[in-house]
């Protein structure tokens, strides 16, 4: 008989949740509880895409990799999956990369769970000290950036379809959000 996760006692531990295995649903483990949703919409996969090809030269310059939807441990118990990451480049079949290794974050807002990625997502990513995290809001299209300050993130830019966000760190990139939705 198999057990679901919905016949699972609380706290999931990080090895239970990693025995889970590839699902069609992106699952993610917060501190011992699940959260799950269904894969991202066709618009919401194809912004991260282009976010990924436009961050990818620029991250192999500076010696980075970019990946798309990779499980990120941000301590024991703790494993979202972001968007995109740049992260240094690890060994290829590993199964979760670290956040010291990761130099940026991008997460994608859904109308479903907006609140995740702009409350929840953001303060897990600082307090484990990734420097540098990219919101994308598809509707309207607001791209933001933040630089890690102490522990919470401030506001480092912003872009408009038409206007363009320049980075200097952790890669050299400018970024016209018109180019994601095209």
């Amino acid at each position: 008989m198999t057990m679901t996760a919905f016949d699972h006692r609380l706290p999931w531990t990080e090895e239970e949740y990693l025995a889970l295995g590839d699902t069609p649903d992106r699952v993610e483990l917060f501190d011992g509880s699940l959260f799950v949703s269904p894969a991202p919409t066709f618009r919401h996969q194809t912004m991260a895409r282009r976010l990924a090809n436009i961050l990818e030269p620029a991250a192999e310059r500076a010696g980075l990799a970019v990946f798309e939807a990779v499980n990120i441990r941000l301590k024991p118990g703790r494993i979202p999956i972001p968007d995109v990451v740049l992260i240094h480049e690890r060994d290829p079949g590993q199964l979760v990369g670290e956040a010291r290794d990761v130099a940026m974050v991008c997460e994608i807002t859904s109308t479903s769970n907006a609140s995740v990625d702009r409350v929840l997502k953001m303060h897990h990513y600082a307090e484990a000290g990734i420097s540098w995290y990219v919101l994308l809001d598809p509707e309207p299209v607001l791209l933001r950036l933040f630089r890690l300050e102490a522990d919470k993130y401030a506001p480092a830019g912003e872009a408009r379809p038409g206007e363009v966000l320049s980075l200097s760190e952790p890669i050299a990139v400018e970024i016209d959000p018109a180019n994601l939705i095209r």
